[in-house]
C-alpha cells in the first residue's frame, strides 16, 4: 500500500507589544505608513500562530509527527522568545526589521526550521487580530 501524506497543525497565544517604525523613513512618513500602529509607546496583540507540518503518516506509530514534540518545539521557537515581550526592544531579530505580522511570520519560520526535522514544516499562519492573518509556507522571493 502506498504512503499517505496528511498536515497536521497546532495552534499557540502569545502576547506582545510592538510598534510599526521603519528606520529608513522619517517620522513623518512612518506616521503617514502606518498611522496609529506607530504610537511611540507601542501597542499590543494576542497573536494566535497556527503551525502546519506536512509528511507521511508513519504505518506504526499512525502519526505524522508526534504531537508532544510539536508542542516543544513550538514552545522553543515561539513562546520563548515572543511571548510578553516588547518585539523591537526584546527579540534581537526586531532591531533591524520591522515587526509587521508577515516579519513575526518569517521569525517563527525561520526558528522552527532549526528545530523540526527538514522537509516537514508546511505552514505558519499567524493571526495578528481576527481580521488579519498573515500566511508563511516559506517562499524568498518572487520572480518577476
Amino acid at each position: 500500500r502506498s504512503a499517505r501524506l496528511a498536515r497536521l497543525s497546532r495552534s499557540v497565544t502569545f502576547s506582545a507589544c510592538h510598534r510599526l517604525h521603519s528606520k529608513a523613513l522619517s517620522d513623518e512618513e512612518n506616521l503617514k505608513l502606518f498611522g496609529k500602529c506607530n504610537n511611540p509607546n507601542g501597542h499590543g496583540h494576542n497573536y494566535k500562530v497556527v503551525v502546519t507540518v506536512r509528511g507521511e503518516i508513519d504505518p506504526v506509530s499512525g502519526m505524522v509527527m508526534n504531537l508532544t514534540d510539536l508542542k516543544e518545539y513550538m514552545q522553543e521557537a515561539i513562546m520563548e522568545p515572543l511571548d510578553h515581550k516588547n518585539l523591537d526592544k526584546d527579540v534581537p531579530y526586531f532591531s533591524e526589521v520591522v515587526s509587521t505580522t508577515e516579519n513575526v511570520a518569517v521569525f517563527i519560520w525561520d526558528n522552527l526550521q532549526k528545530l523540526l526535522p527538514q522537509g516537514i514544516l508546511y505552514k505558519v499562519e499567524v493571526h495578528e487580530t481576527e481580521q488579519n492573518v498573515v500566511v508563511y509556507k516559506g517562499e524568498e522571493t518572487i520572480v518577476k
